[in-house]
């Protein structure tokens, strides 16, 4: 836990008056403990990153509720989340976390500018295919960085408090944040060799249809953009259908239907063949920041690096196009 004497130069620092009453040098400790319920969603799972008890937790979030004159959390499905309040101290308690590791850095030392962890929520194939490799490639020149990412394919968060950076699928609707086109993707049918070999290889959206389709499960799909997908062959029935898109690929290698995935997924696999080409879907990623979070420099060069990965991939996003997307 913080130093005291530092924790109160901390706190004076960062915490906005409008924001929170004034608290005491030890409530910057308190606030990290909020933090990490709020990124965690759960007592337990804090109080293991932490390396202190359950006890302890609890113990600290009465303290600053007393401190601050109001619940911070709440209990609702899945864990813990955070009132109004709550918010609003977490965005104080990101700021400590922020300040606490420019602290701890040496700033003569090669590659220590940045520092701290920065933390993204994105779609399966976007946090395997760009997030991990321009996090990796970051990293490897700012080695005092951590990236956490979070994969779950959802709607924009309208709360955004434990997450810097989310990526979705289709242009969201935000509030007190920054949305930014990254680019496009491109979803094709596709099949396996054997698949074909077998069941035949549809050369008609009418012979299309009487095949299998391989994609997410369409009573789960929270993204509006990423059910549009699926008008381009509304009589195929399910086959195999997932939540994930990895699972999708390897249940299309695996035989199950035809399966409508993101070309620069599937074209990864010899063993897969574009079936009727001219059956594109074009997606868009969006990347959404508070404006506070792009003040970050940690925050806004992952951001830069994000955007970095998708134009190196354009080619691989939208297969047959040129230049940069627009």
């Amino acid at each position: 836990m913080t130093n005291p004497a530092t924790a109160k130069c901390i706190l004076a620092d960062v915490t906005p008056p409008s924001e929170l009453p004034a608290l005491p040098a030890t409530a910057a400790d308190d606030l990290l403990v909020l933090l990490a319920v709020a990124r965690t969603a759960r007592f337990t799972t804090a109080a293991d990153r932490l390396g202190v008890n359950h006890t302890t937790i609890s113990r600290r979030i009465g303290t600053l509720e007393h401190a601050l004159g109001g619940r911070v959390l709440v209990k609702a499905v899945g864990g813990w989340e955070l009132t109004e309040l709550g918010r609003r101290a977490a965005r104080v308690a990101e700021q400590i976390e922020v300040a606490l590791g420019g602290l701890t850095a040496e700033p003569d030392a090669p590659g220590s500018e940045l520092a701290g962890v920065v933390r993204i929520s994105a779609t399966d194939g976007f946090s395997a295919h760009i997030a991990a490799p321009a996090a990796a490639a970051l990293r490897r020149e700012h080695p005092r960085l951590a990236v956490e990412i979070e994969t779950v394919t959802r709607r924009v968060r309208q709360y955004r408090s434990g997450i810097d950076i989310e990526v979705v699928v289709g242009k969201p609707e935000v509030h007190r944040a920054s949305a930014v086109l990254l680019g496009g993707y491109a979803l094709g049918m596709y099949a396996s060799r054997e698949y074909l070999d077998s069941a035949g290889n549809p050369t008609t959206i009418d012979a299309l249809s009487r095949h299998p389709l391989v994609y997410f499960v369409e009573s789960m799909l929270l993204v509006d953009d990423l059910d549009a997908p699926r008008r381009l062959v509304p009589l195929m029935r399910d086959s195999v259908s997932s939540t994930n898109v990895f699972v999708q690929v390897e249940a299309t290698r695996a035989g199950a239907g035809v399966g409508l995935l993101p070309c620069f997924m599937a074209d990864h696999h010899p063993d897969l063949v574009r079936v009727l080409p001219e059956l594109t879907e074009r997606l868009e990623y969006w990347m959404v920041l508070r404006p506070e979070a792009l003040q970050i420099p940690a925050v806004s060069a992952v951001a830069a690096a994000l955007q970095r990965r998708v134009v190196e991939l354009h080619t691989q996003l939208l297969p047959g196009s040129s230049g940069v997307d627009s």
